[in-house]
């Protein structure tokens, strides 16, 4: 969704103004962290680990204006632990984004 990466990349541009080189390590980090909640999320097997990595990817996405990634957090803390079709959502979502920047 071309909307959802112009949201980042506005908000990016808003903390960076032109320092291409700072935008593309924020985009990094950004892209980074989200990965590593949903890599928690596809290993979680009880209601805290679960809950914690979907807050986290909610705080994430919402400091970023990131809200179809939010949303999805939302609909993550009300699934079961585990829920191969939320996270699935999740990675869909946040592959719109693009790679990392450092892999």
């Amino acid at each position: 969704m071309a909307y959802e990466s112009g949201a980042l990349d506005a908000t990016l541009a808003a903390a960076a103004g032109e320092d291409r080189a700072l935008i593309a390590e924020l985009r990094s980090a950004f892209i980074d962290s989200a990965q590593k909640q949903v890599e928690l999320l596809k290993r979680a097997r009880c209601d805290g680990n679960w809950h914690v990595a979907a807050m986290r990817l909610k705080g994430l996405a919402a400091s970023f204006h990131a809200s179809n990634l939010y949303d999805l957090a939302e609909e993550a803390l009300v699934a079961a632990p585990g829920e191969p079709t939320v996270v699935r959502k999740i990675e869909s979502a946040l592959a719109e984004f693009g790679p990392s920047i450092d892999t």
